[in-house]
């Protein structure tokens, strides 16, 4: 039975290939069950940015109207995620006097002196999105936790993430077009990484390398704590292009030949084989070896690495990766990869799929890496969720709608709607305080500095 506090959220990832919404629930011991889910090929997003607002918001409502077929399910708001080369981060450092009657650090503190970070100067026409906290120290003694520590100065490096305010206007209006609102707004690698690495990776460290269609991102952790963050503007989709002209095929057939046959390490090839692929309109069929296609994916994937380990090294944390490279998004996939990166980059990798929150139950068509980010941003979501509903409850759905991917478990009793006027009031004050944590900057996201 569905409740007025049931945790329901929803999440939409708008990724260079691929649109997908995505709700969810906590289950009983904590884990993530989804709910409904759609994904739909995207036609306005170039490198993880909106170009067209027509087309993403066709694709919006399209997977929007499909999950809530599935569910029965109003979604009045969403977590969405940003990413692209709209985004840059550097690191700053702040201080605020503790003023307490105890000269003690109290939780205001922390939140003040997050506070003054997101008033750090940025560049004309840029936003801060998140301020990250690397560490802290009270008058000049480190503090890991420094709440409950004696002293007169709080002090604190942070990492910070700008990015423009008119990429994130774009998703705003994009989502006003499917009558939604934005609940929070959090860099996608963050939200990957909370769905596949573990608290012993993020502490000993490790590299989080999400390759999706149009972007490779890239987060560092050490010692439980987000350090580094950055972006490669080359993905999946850039080695599909270089199959097409390689080999001159459509591109449909190339992203299919890349899926089935594609590797990263030629080496590692030790059965040539040739993939014959039919001509057109009676043309001559087209042969391509294994051996071939994994030289241009390796060529590519060598470029995209070249800047992972520029970015690496300029995070200062090369030497403090002991869980190595985790890698997770739908380029992940690829043949040979591990082996290409361990012996390009010298440590253990991982391929990851986002089962680090998913319920053991979840089918196996869900829980892959192209869903990291989606299911990091609805984990997220339910992280930071204090109490109330992202959805409403609408009647079942018909029994002959079927829904557009496999059944999923769906609510089976549906609760009372409340007035939409209330629920909207309740839901923004329900994100005050998330968007707080995982949505820093949001609100200057929206301002009116900039015009479209």
């Amino acid at each position: 039975m569905a409740t007025k506090n049931s945790n329901y959220v929803a999440a939409i990832d708008l990724g260079t290939t691929k649109v997908v919404t995505l709700v969810a629930q906590r289950t009983k011991d904590g884990k993530l069950e989804i709910v409904g889910l759609s994904s739909t090929p995207s036609q306005g997003i170039v490198k993880g940015a909106i170009e067209n607002l027509d087309d993403t918001s066709a694709a919006i409502k399209k997977t929007v109207a499909e999950v809530e077929a599935q569910t029965g399910l109003k979604i009045c708001s969403v977590y969405v995620g940003i990413a692209g080369q709209n985004i840059r981060v550097f690191n700053t450092y702040g201080s605020v006097v503790v003023e307490s009657d105890d000269n003690l650090v109290h939780e205001e503190h922390l939140e003040q002196l997050k506070r003054e970070m997101q008033m750090v100067p940025v560049e004309p026409g840029e936003s801060v999105l998140h301020v990250l906290p690397l560490n802290y120290s009270v008058d000049n003694k480190p503090g890991v936790r420094p709440v409950g520590m004696l002293g007169r100065r709080l002090e604190g490096n942070f990492h910070i993430v700008v990015g423009r305010t008119i990429e994130a206007k774009k998703i705003e209006q994009c989502l006003q077009r499917c009558g939604l609102e934005v609940a929070g707004i959090v860099l996608e690698p963050l939200a990957s990484g909370e769905a596949v690495l573990t608290e012993e990776e993020k502490e000993i460290g490790v590299a989080l390398m999400d390759i999706g269609g149009g972007t490779t991102d890239l987060a560092f952790y050490h010692e439980g704590r987000v350090r580094y963050t950055d972006v490669v503007p080359y993905g999946g989709n850039n080695i599909t292009l270089d199959i097409r002209e390689g080999c001159m095929l459509l591109h449909a057939i190339a992203e299919k030949l890349k899926v089935e046959h594609g590797s990263t390490f030629p080496d590692a090839i030790t059965n040539e084989q040739i993939i014959t692929i039919p001509g057109i309109n009676g043309r001559e069929p087209i042969e391509v070896s294994n051996k071939q296609l994994a030289g241009i994916i390796e060529a590519r994937m060598s470029e995209i690495l070249s800047d992972v380990n520029k970015i690496k090294d300029a995070s200062g944390y090369a030497d403090k990766l002991g869980a190595g490279v985790v890698v997770t998004g739908g380029g992940a996939l690829l043949q040979h990869l591990p082996q290409f990166l361990n012996f390009n980059m010298g440590y253990g990798v991982r391929i990851a799929r986002p089962l680090v929150h998913l319920a053991p139950n979840t089918p196996a068509e869900y829980r892959m890496p192209q869903y990291s980010t989606v299911l990091g941003l609805v984990q997220m979501a339910l992280n930071d969720q204090q109490h109330g509903m992202v959805l409403e409850r609408e009647a079942e759905a018909p029994a002959a709608q079927q829904p557009m991917v496999e059944e999923v478990a769906v609510v089976e009793e549906a609760a009372p709607r409340p007035q939409r006027k209330n629920m909207l009031s309740k839901l923004k004050e329900m994100f005050s305080s998330a968007q707080k944590a995982i949505n820093s900057g949001a609100d200057n996201f929206f301002g009116d500095d900039d015009t479209m």
